[in-house]
């Protein structure tokens, strides 16, 4: 095995690393109190007493200490040994008013939809089927159209993602040659927004379903760049804006079966210019037992959508099975890598 390949655990002990492992769900759920709590909102101005912050967050102050002094211990946070706290780097990310927050991804993933769904990941395991479904009787998005604030805390932990490795996707492609660029599935805009930005020349239309467009033309408005892009509602089930010169999905076709993703991608095929491109934001899953993030976004795609992360090969067939030429694949420094292809 080679030093890249060996797990980052590999000095440790095997029954001490199985430990930690099974053991892991403890450091992910004391996030999620901290996040769901906004601690470290409340920490934003600097150090507080265990007492204060229990004031602050209605918390019974011993039982806050015990998660704080456990998260403090694997860097989230800091304690003085006075029963007091304050913010590291890693606390940072947590902070509602930061770019790139991950307080609300932190609060969808490890809350009351995907925690759940979860429990049902060994019921995929055994039939195959969408465990979000079996745990809630209907699928994710349905849930989604049901519970509009569940809904709002998604959408604002995709825009927290997507800031999150949005220098990295910049910094990795050339857009330049763009005039008219088309986010199907933008969401808040958070994406197509710093391209814009960017890129004074280019134009754009963020497309999505009508819940999230109202908050897409805020965040629009907010950025600057609404005279430059137009937020259209629709189903990309259906057809998507005509004219552009590259459409661009960011952890869209990974949310879908093969059937589903290829009549999205043929929507975009129909629509776009005769020389456009299409431009996926994926995390493509390496081939053998390289650690890669994307091996475990897989599986909560099996848990929670019934889609799937996808390999070189395998997305170079859904774009022939769509009508596109894989062109090339351009990792960026983020899990994430942009898919190009032309239309052929």
């Amino acid at each position: 095995m080679t030093e890249r390949h060996q797990p980052a655990n590999a000095d440790v002990p095997p029954p001490v690393a199985m430990l930690q492992m099974i053991s892991g769900f403890w450091i992910s759920r004391a996030v999620y109190v901290a996040a769901k709590l906004g601690v470290a909102d409340h920490l934003s101005d600097g150090y507080r007493t265990i007492d204060e912050l229990a004031a602050a967050t209605g918390t019974h102050a011993p039982s806050l200490y015990r998660v704080l002094r456990a998260l403090a211990s694997v860097g989230v946070f800091t304690e003085d040994g006075k029963r007091g706290f304050a913010l590291t780097p890693l606390a940072e990310t947590l902070r509602t008013d930061v770019s790139g927050s991950l307080r609300a991804f932190a609060t969808v993933e490890l809350g009351e939809e995907h925690y759940p769904a979860w429990g049902e990941l060994l019921h995929s395991v055994r039939t195959g089927e969408i465990a979000f479904d079996r745990a809630f009787g209907m699928p994710v998005w349905e849930f989604f159209e049901q519970n509009p604030e569940n809904a709002k805390t998604f959408n604002d932990a995709m825009t927290g993602m997507t800031l999150a490795v949005n220098d990295a996707v910049l910094s990795s492609y050339d857009f330049s040659s763009i005039g008219k660029m088309i986010d199907v599935g933008g969401g808040h805009g958070s994406l197509i927004a710093s391209i814009l930005k960017a890129h004074p020349e280019m134009r754009g239309i963020l497309f999505d379903a009508p819940p999230v467009i109202e908050g897409a033309r805020r965040r629009l408005q907010d950025e600057g760049i609404a005279e430059r892009c137009e937020a259209i509602a629709g189903d990309f089930f259906e057809s998507v804006p005509g004219g552009g010169d590259a459409y661009i999905l960011k952890w869209i076709i990974h949310d879908w079966d093969e059937e589903r993703s290829i009549t999205i991608l043929k929507n975009c095929h129909r629509a776009m210019a005769e020389n456009g491109r299409l431009l996926l934001v994926e995390a493509v899953v390496p081939h053998g037992s390289e650690p890669h993030f994307s091996k475990f976004i897989d599986l909560n795609m099996l848990v929670m959508t019934g889609g799937r992360e996808r390999t070189e090969d395998e997305y170079r067939k859904l774009f022939e099975a769509s009508g596109f030429r894989l062109t090339r694949i351009i990792p960026t420094e983020s899990p994430m890598s942009i898919i190009e292809g032309e239309r052929e």
